[in-house]
């Protein structure tokens, strides 16, 4: 019986390594409070549409699967809460813009099995200060993580969008 039961214990944590477990770093309620020193700000939404959608399209290489993006806004400072897949599932990403720069980036829920480094602060300090330059492209290089190269791809992806859509608010 003991036996069994460690069988089962041991199938169910290679389970978990293999699809993946979601892991909450942070609450996008909390990053949002945080962001504003605890007060949130009401929520605006952004509707992508026409050239919007055009020019978010080519941001992400695919067509983005919302058509409408909600924020929140105070003074030159807002927050975004995107979504975009890895290899196969959503990584939740809070980008925080003040007057047209990354101020942080952090991986609130991460999915996938693989790439987890991504939420580490040594990768997402690499987005600090960043801004959209000619091509929608950052300011700054984003480092590779070995074995993390999707999740890499998605995150930046990410801080170009938010960076996109801060500078139609």
């Amino acid at each position: 019986m003991k036996f069994s039961l460690r069988i089962l214990a041991l199938t169910l944590a290679l389970a978990a390594c293999v699809h993946g477990e979601e892991r909450v770093y942070k609450q996008p309620s909390e990053f949002i409070k945080s962001a504003f020193g605890g007060k949130i700000p009401s929520t605006s939404v952004l509707r992508i549409s026409g050239g919007v959608k055009s020019r978010t399209k080519n941001i992400m290489a695919h067509n983005y699967r919302e058509s409408r993006v909600r924020y929140w806004k105070q003074g030159s400072r807002s927050v975004w809460i995107l979504e975009e897949i890895g290899k196969t599932q959503p990584i939740t990403t809070g980008v925080l813009i003040e007057k047209g720069r990354i101020k942080s980036v952090k991986i609130l829920i991460y999915r996938e099995s693989h790439g987890w480094e991504v939420s580490k602060p040594f990768f997402t300090k690499q987005f600090s200060n960043a801004s959209l330059k000619k091509g929608d492209q950052l300011s700054v290089g984003i480092r590779n993580v070995a074995g993390a190269t999707l999740s890499v791809r998605a995150v930046t992806k990410l801080a170009r969008l938010a960076l996109y859509f801060d500078s139609l608010t």
